[in-house]
Order: structure tokens, then C-alpha cells, then sequence
């Protein structure tokens, strides 16, 4: 008996730790689905999303400018550094040009936007719950996931892709000075070259990577914000939460997007 009751211990112990990641997963899907349908079904609040899309947008130009001019400025050092050894620096500038607009734009723009507006979004919503304004909105007969939800979804696709596309041209811009004005590349070549090389494929590959970035940021923010509990220190938790977990998917997703795109 003793041994079989040490049987049940272990996988009471094993067990729990499962149920509770599938009901959380459970969760989180029914939590998708409500969003998606309550982004495509009436009322509709245009001046959340706008607050949002500012929120998420212009105010976050700064973060992804810096971000990308300097990611696009290192890819050219380094490249040329390695492409030095076998006389292949003129491949300095496809390599800037496909490096920032199918991986160093949408992931670093994407991370930024995660630690800058997820955790906003995690916070706002977060306070919301546990001071019970949420519940006082379903008392005024508004329904939380369109109010609250469905325009921070909509801002995360609408401004992803847009800031993808300014980061695009700021990284290939830090590219080139540091092309120019360190390693002596004559100007015209190098504007040449980025022009010859350019394919439609590589922005569509970040503008769809930028598009799916900014729905799980939304997703991940409003998610951890709709479902924190416990006063301050669950919304500290949430925010936490809705950071790490969008980074992690970002980088998930990132390789799954690139995979579909790129496998032969």
C-alpha cells in the first residue's frame, strides 16, 4: 500500500502542473477567439484605436529609428570585416539590404514595441481589472473586449508593418553612412547595388513578419492585463508576463514565418 500511495503522490505532483498548463492554454485560445470575433463585429471605437495607433506608432518612431540605424551600421562592419578576408566587399551592401529587411527590422522594431507598448498595455488593462473598472464597464453595458481589446489589435497589426517599413529604410541608411563614410564605398555604387538587389520578396517578408509581431504584442499584453489578479504585485506579474512571453513568441514566430517563406 505504502508503495502505491507513493505512486499517487508522484503523479498527483506531475499531473498538477499539467492540468494547469492545458486549462491555461485552453484559455488563452478562448481569449483569441473572443478578440478576432469581437475585432470584426460591431460597435466600434475609432478613438481608442487612434489613442492606440499613436501610442504604438509614433511614439515608438524614436526606439525603433535608433534601434534599426545602429543594427544597420554593425551588419556593415561586421560584413565587411568578414568579407574582407576574401575579397568580397562589394557584397557589403546586399547583405545590409537582406539582413535588415527580413530579420533585424521586424524582430528588433518587434521587441522594442514589446518592452515599450505590451507592457503598457498589460499595466493599463491590468489596473483596470483589479480595481474593478473593467467590471464596471460590463455593468454600463460595454463590452470589454471591444472597448479595451479589439482596438489595441487592430493598432498592433495597422502599425507593425508601417514601422517595419520607416525601420527598413532607417537600418539600410546606417548601413550606407557607415558604407560611405568609414569604409570608403563609392556613394553611387552602393545606392546601385542596394537598388539592383532589392526584392519585392524580402519587404513582403518583413511587412507579414511585422504584421504577425504586432498581433501577438497585443495579444500578449491585453491577454496578461484581462486575466491579471492580485492587486499591485499581480499587475507587476502581468506586465512581466506579457514581456518575456511576447519576446519568446516573436522569436517562435520569426522562425516560422521565415521557414514558410524560405523552405524549399
Amino acid at each position: 500500500m505504502l508503495f502505491f500511495r507513493k505512486i499517487e503522490k508522484f503523479l498527483r505532483r506531475q499531473g498538477t502542473p499539467m492540468v494547469n498548463f492545458t486549462f491555461k492554454v485552453g484559455e488563452l485560445f478562448v481569449f483569441i477567439a473572443q478578440s478576432i470575433y469581437n475585432c470584426f463585429t460591431p460597435p466600434f471605437y475609432g478613438r481608442n484605436l487612434w489613442r492606440q495607433v499613436m501610442d504604438m506608432g509614433f511614439y515608438s518612431l524614436p526606439v525603433v529609428g535608433l534601434t534599426t540605424i545602429f543594427a544597420g551600421m554593425v551588419i556593415a562592419l561586421q560584413s565587411y570585416s568578414g568579407f574582407a578576408t576574401v575579397g568580397a566587399e562589394s557584397m557589403v551592401a546586399s547583405v545590409v539590404l537582406i539582413s535588415v529587411t527580413r530579420e533585424l527590422a521586424p524582430v528588433l522594431s518587434a521587441l522594442m514595441v514589446a518592452g515599450r507598448i505590451g507592457a503598457a498595455m498589460a499595466a493599463e488593462i491590468g489596473t483596470m481589472r483589479v480595481t474593478e473598472q473593467i467590471d464596471a464597464l460590463t455593468t454600463l453595458s460595454t463590452n470589454p473586449f471591444k472597448y479595451l481589446v479589439a482596438p489595441r489589435m487592430w493598432a498592433g497589426l495597422i502599425v507593425m508593418p508601417i514601422l517595419v517599413l520607416i525601420g527598413d529604410v532607417i537600418g539600410i541608411f546606417g548601413g550606407y553612412v557607415v558604407g560611405v563614410y568609414k569604409l570608403g564605398f563609392n556613394a553611387s555604387n552602393y545606392i546601385n547595388a542596394t537598388l539592383n538587389d532589392l526584392e519585392a520578396l524580402d519587404i513582403t517578408t518583413g511587412v507579414v513578419k511585422a504584421a504577425v509581431f504586432g498581433f501577438i504584442i497585443s495579444l500578449m499584453g491585453c491577454y496578461n492585463g484581462y486575466k491579471s489578479k492580485g492587486g499591485a504585485q499581480g499587475v507587476g506579474t502581468a506586465t512581466t508576463n506579457a514581456v518575456v512571453s511576447s519576446s519568446i513568441l516573436i522569436l517562435i514566430f520569426n522562425y516560422i514565418v521565415t521557414e514558410l517563406f524560405f523552405s524549399r
